[in-house]
């Protein structure tokens, strides 16, 4: 009889961070979504955003790149599973993708909300 061995916490989180690490070197989307959170945390930090402002960029930044990681797990595992073209793995991935999307909306509609005073600010200086 086998035993199941849990692994640790500490082994749970390498093995974790290794899985990013690769989403991250290998996914064009995740590269993508990652520097535009890296902006927006920078924009953040140049207009002065409230604590709360904060935490809820950092929120959304964070939903959007958790989407795409489990888009891309998502579509290693169809793959996996089903490595010829069915419409069901079709359907699988594009549900997947979107809600990457519906995400990536709400985090631009997060950032319009947050960011508008200071953009108007910023275009009435300059006109």
């Amino acid at each position: 009889m086998e035993i199941y061995h849990k692994p640790g916490f500490w082994r749970s989180l390498n093995q974790a961070w290794r899985g990013m690490l690769h989403t991250a070197k290998t996914q064009k989307h995740v590269q993508f979504h990652l520097v535009a959170g890296v902006s927006v945390l920078f924009f953040a930090w140049w207009s002065e955003v409230t604590r709360f402002e904060w935490l809820i960029l950092i929120f959304a930044i964070g939903s959007v790149i958790s989407a795409e990681v489990m888009n891309s797990a998502i579509e290693t595992v169809v793959d996996m599973a089903q490595p010829n073209y069915h419409p069901l793995a079709g359907i699988a991935k594009d549900v997947a993708a979107g809600a990457v999307l519906v995400t990536a909306i709400q985090a631009a509609v997060i950032g319009i909300i947050v960011f508008a005073p200071s953009l108007l600010r910023l275009a009435s200086r300059m006109f």
